[in-house]
């Protein structure tokens, strides 16, 4: 008999597939550094503020139980927070705090897929989209950001298919399209305009839009970040978000869920989700009054969330340059979030794939990257360009010399 179901095959990471190889390679004496994981706490400490916040709940006894959906202090920093940046109100219920963003997924897909139920994703996209939603039986149609305009949307192209796969049987049970912006794995953010065809589609399909916004302020290069929730109203959605990013911290896996719609099918899923909340009784509870006092205090945060995205920024625009050197690479230049998503041209080197290239360039240079076929796009790698400059010009010195010494002759 087999002990495990067919659906834990999904359960896997491509993020941290090179983990055990690399800590191996770690305890053999070898420096590694680590290019894979987008946690900008190990470079950037949470602020004193947050951490201080943290320690006063814990002296206050705050460690209890608390209210499934999201302590009332956390719930309501939100929604000033969004009504300050984006000038919408939100009422209590419609903010669901998760441990998360990865838990949000997993209430939002077990609320809402049916055993062969579908979801329109846009590649390159973040693996726990796909995990989490074949962990609920569900199956995907693919739709892709494009490269060629800066990793923008082709929405009439995404129209198109949308159209096509409602005419199959698997068109019958399609359920939602998500969006990520700014978005990992590409930096890339949207223009308004972009987004508000999006925003068109999802209605004109009758179908739920999702936006993970969790990067919303590490916006650099002049871009200008618009959230879904200014134009989508009137529309059932929902917006993704959380303390990782924005608020420098990672390990208190705070997230939140908010669906601002009061139409029946919004409050249904207000309600289901909030019930899955209540089975894992309750997130951080010390950390999420932390939160709320990160969110509150504008003056701290204004302060840190400056100089944290002028050092993205610096060090992301540099790496891009450096990388420019690369004959055997092509970088889209991000403007925001903290990842770089290049193209290596395999046709001029003797490595096969980007499988190759990232397990290849770990064993021979000490350099962990994340292969783009985990992100749905082959022929990528995924660069986390958080570390200090020195560090990722030593970085991509190695990686342009791998290209090199692995090209075709």
């Amino acid at each position: 008999m087999n002990i495990l179901s067919k659906r834990s095959r999904f359960a896997s990471n491509p993020i941290h597939e090179e983990d055990d190889l690399a800590e191996r390679l770690k305890r053999s004496g070898r420096n590694i550094i680590k290019l894979s994981t987008g946690d900008p706490a190990v470079y950037f400490p949470t602020p004193k503020y947050i951490i201080k916040a943290y320690i006063e709940a814990l002296r206050e006894g705050r460690t209890y139980y608390s209210r499934a959906e999201g302590t009332e202090a956390l719930v309501d920093a939100v929604s000033s927070r969004y009504r300050r940046m984006y000038r919408i109100d939100l009422n209590q219920k419609d903010i669901i705090v998760t441990q998360g963003l990865s838990e949000a997924l997993y209430f939002i897909n077990s609320s809402i897929i049916d055993e062969g139920n579908t979801a329109f994703i846009f590649r390159p996209y973040y693996p726990a989209y796909m995990s989490n939603l074949y962990l609920c039986g569900g199956r995907c149609a693919l739709g892709d950001y494009d490269e060629g305009r800066g990793w923008s949307i082709d929405v009439q192209k995404a129209a198109a298919s949308i159209k096509r796969l409602k005419k199959t049987s698997r068109g019958k049970g399609l359920k939602y399209i998500i969006i990520t912006n700014p978005n990992n794995p590409t930096g890339t953010v949207l223009q308004k305009k972009a987004l508000e065809d999006i925003v068109s589609l999802a209605n004109e399909s009758g179908l739920l839009l999702i936006s993970d916004e969790i990067y919303d302020e590490i916006i650099f290069n002049n871009a200008r970040f618009t959230s879904v929730s200014k134009l989508a109203a009137g529309i059932p959605h929902m917006i993704l978000n959380g303390a990782s990013k924005n608020f420098d911290a990672t390990g208190f896996r705070i997230g939140f869920v908010i669906i601002p719609e009061s139409d029946p099918q919004s409050e249904k899923i207000k309600e289901k989700i909030g019930e899955y909340a209540k089975v894992r009784l309750s997130s951080n509870t010390p950390a999420e009054f932390a939160c709320a006092e990160a969110m509150n205090n504008v003056v701290e945060h204004r302060r840190s969330i400056r100089y944290m995205v002028a050092q993205i920024s610096d060090r992301v625009n540099h790496a891009v340059k450096l990388l420019d050197e690369n004959s055997h690479i092509d970088t889209v230049r991000p403007n925001g979030a903290f990842y770089l998503f290049p193209k290596v041209d395999f046709g001029r080197m003797r490595l096969k794939d980007d499988v190759d290239f990232a397990k290849k360039l770990l064993l021979e240079e000490s350099l962990q990257v994340t292969r783009g076929s985990g992100f749905g796009s082959p022929g990528h790698i995924r660069i986390v360009s958080l570390a200090p400059k020195k560090i990722l010009e030593y970085a991509i010195d190695r990686i342009n010399q791998f290209c090199i010494k692995n090209s075709k002759r």
